[in-house]
């Protein structure tokens, strides 16, 4: 049987590993996340607040496809539109959160 010390050390060297994330992915492959992982990780977390699981895989998408944020930003469906607002709000309160 394992001792909750071992556990807990266990959980704590492992839970980074369990924090990356689709946008912490994507963020840490770009040109501007391969020198700043503590930021990439910083936007994950936010958009682990904002986010579904659902939108941070589109959202991620962005980090090396620019152009299909432009799609979406311009696109007439409501579901791009709402999807958009949603991404809007990530964004801002990511530029606010993590660039203290």
């Amino acid at each position: 049987m394992l001792k909750p010390v071992v556990v807990a050390a266990a959980v704590i060297l492992t839970a980074p590993l369990a924090v990356a994330g689709p946008i912490d992915n994507a963020c840490v492959r770009s040109e501007r996340g391969a020198r700043n992982a503590s930021l990439c990780g910083c936007i994950q977390q936010v958009a682990d607040m904002t986010l579904s699981r659902s939108d941070q895989r589109r959202a991620a998408i962005f980090f090396r496809d620019a152009q299909r944020a432009q799609e979406v930003r311009m696109s007439k469906s409501a579901a791009d539109n709402a999807f958009w607002a949603r991404y809007k709000t990530f964004a801002a309160t990511a530029e606010a959160y993590c660039t203290r």
